[in-house]
């Protein structure tokens, strides 16, 4: 182990009043950043929906809050035409002004298209069946999901026009699979025809 007698006198005369310097910055620094910190968990939780928000009584009588629950993810998958395809989901949303809190998650959705029908599998853990929503167009199709407990919405825009009424589904351990007939598209000559004089 070395003390300061190995180094030479210069370099302990120049070291020491560096170190004090070193250290105070140091402290101030971190305590701009625990005051940033603080200042940003006060934007977020104003921006928290009411329902996101508990206190609850610890045992030595003091209350704490409690903010959640909080889900963001995102699914990755390489489209047909080899660029990713990059979904997200959850009830929190990147922003300019920070991380967006909506009351609704963003359920995992995936869509899966063959030549003659479009298919979708939804993840909605902790659901009842009888509580989904379903709406569809021949281009669009909405999940909701509205209980105390849980709040789900989706719209999702269809890759090809399909026959709603048609619709099968299956809804098995959180997961709805929803399949849709392609409508067959009549193949319309583009534009109309001259007559030459």
């Amino acid at each position: 182990m070395s003390s300061d007698e190995d180094f030479p006198e210069w370099f302990r005369r120049r070291r020491s009043p560096f170190r004090g310097w070193f250290l105070e910055d140091f402290d101030k620094v971190f305590r701009e950043m625990e005051k940033m910190i603080e200042e940003e968990f006060k934007t977020f939780s104003s921006r928290v929906p009411r329902d996101y928000v508990r206190e609850r009584k610890l045992p030595n009588g003091s209350t704490v809050r409690e903010f959640g629950p909080f889900v963001y993810g995102y699914s990755m998958k390489i489209g047909p035409d080899g660029k990713p395809e990059i979904r997200e989901f959850g009830n929190v949303k990147p922003s300019r002004l920070g991380p967006q809190v909506k009351e609704e998650r963003e359920p995992l959705v995936d869509i899966i298209e063959t030549n003659g029908e479009v298919h979708i599998v939804v993840e909605l853990p902790g659901v009842d069946k009888k509580d989904i929503k379903l709406h569809g167009t021949e281009d669009t199709l909405s999940i909701s999901v509205d209980t105390p407990q849980r709040k789900y919405f989706k719209e999702v825009t269809l890759p090809a026009k399909v026959k709603v009424k048609e619709a099968k589904t299956q809804y098995k351990n959180g997961v709805l699979e929803i399949t849709l007939p392609k409508t067959k598209e009549e193949k319309k000559p583009k534009g109309e025809p001259i007559n030459i004089e």
